[in-house]
């Protein structure tokens, strides 16, 4: 059995894991570009480790030009089998209070066709079940890890994910709490889909920083306001990925690992050899 390699991605304010040993920097190049910036690996607490700041160090890259395709292929190249992502989002319902901590197990998508969002294509075609978009065995050890770190913790929940780079006007955001949505960010979609493809537990962490702009008894959402709450929520996300990390060393219980079983349609006499090497990390060994 293979050991266990947890990925992070971290989003606003989430720079590195605290706690790290035997680090090493590795920069990978992939079928899909360079990834976000180079994989920083490591030990925590006895449990292998690859962390990558999804906005590049120094907050480089809009949530638009984020490349999720080669972050997500970068991450199975290492071995990594769960993703713990890290998210700053802005709360839609009055009970998720700024400083809180939401694990979503829904996403609704409202990007605009700018982010390339799977790895089929190129003469292979291929559909994954997304109906339920993240891993409940993960989230279930996410949510208990950030109790025990003291957060005031949501469990369940939908994600809207806006395209960005602006905070949503007025009447979206009102809109949006109509649709009955619980927090809203700008980076976990295409990231959950390519997760699925590449069979990796995904989970989010979403730090709630704001009220959008929804709440009249509120400020309206400022990017001073969003970093002063990332800054406290921070070192709570670093403790719940340590709290989390010896629950996840076990290999998973679920099926997140057998996604692309019954996925690809195309005939695999018919798909071109170029497109199976590039994908031979991901769908390999489906096609031997």
């Amino acid at each position: 059995m293979a050991e266990m390699t947890i990925g992070v991605i971290g989003g606003s304010g989430l720079y590195e894991i605290e706690g790290l040993t035997d680090i090493n920097e590795v920069r990978l190049e992939t079928p899909f570009g360079a990834p976000s910036d180079a994989f920083i690996t490591g030990m925590l607490d006895g449990v292998k480790m690859v962390f990558l700041p999804r906005h590049g160090r120094g907050h480089r890259l809009l949530p638009s030009e984020v490349p999720y395709r080669a972050n997500i292929y970068g991450m199975k190249l290492l071995g990594v089998q769960r993703i713990i992502s890290v998210s700053a989002v802005g709360s839609m319902k009055e009970e998720i209070v700024p400083g809180h901590i939401v694990i979503p197990d829904q996403f609704f998508d409202r990007t605009q066709g700018k982010r390339a969002s799977t790895f089929f294509g190129n003469g292979v075609v291929g559909h994954v079940q997304f109906a339920d978009p993240v891993c409940p065995e993960l989230c279930s050890v996410l949510a208990e890890s950030a109790r025990r770190a003291g957060a005031t913790v949501h469990c369940g929940g939908t994600y809207i994910c806006i395209e960005g780079p602006n905070f949503s006007t007025r009447a979206e955001s009102r809109i949006f709490r109509g649709w009955g949505v619980d927090v809203i960010g700008m980076t976990n979609l295409p990231e959950a889909r390519l997760a699925r493809e590449a069979e990796i537990c995904y989970g989010t962490v979403a730090l709630a920083t704001d009220y959008d702009c929804w709440h009249e008894g509120h400020d309206d959402v400022s990017v001073e306001a969003v970093l002063a709450i990332i800054r406290q929520n921070v070192a709570m996300a670093r403790d719940i990925i340590r709290l989390s990390s010896g629950s996840l060393a076990a290999q998973p219980g679920c099926g997140c690992g057998e996604s692309l079983k019954y996925a690809v349609m195309t005939d695999h006499s018919m798909i071109p050899q170029l497109t199976k090497e590039d994908l031979a990390p991901i769908l390999g060994k489906y096609l031997s």
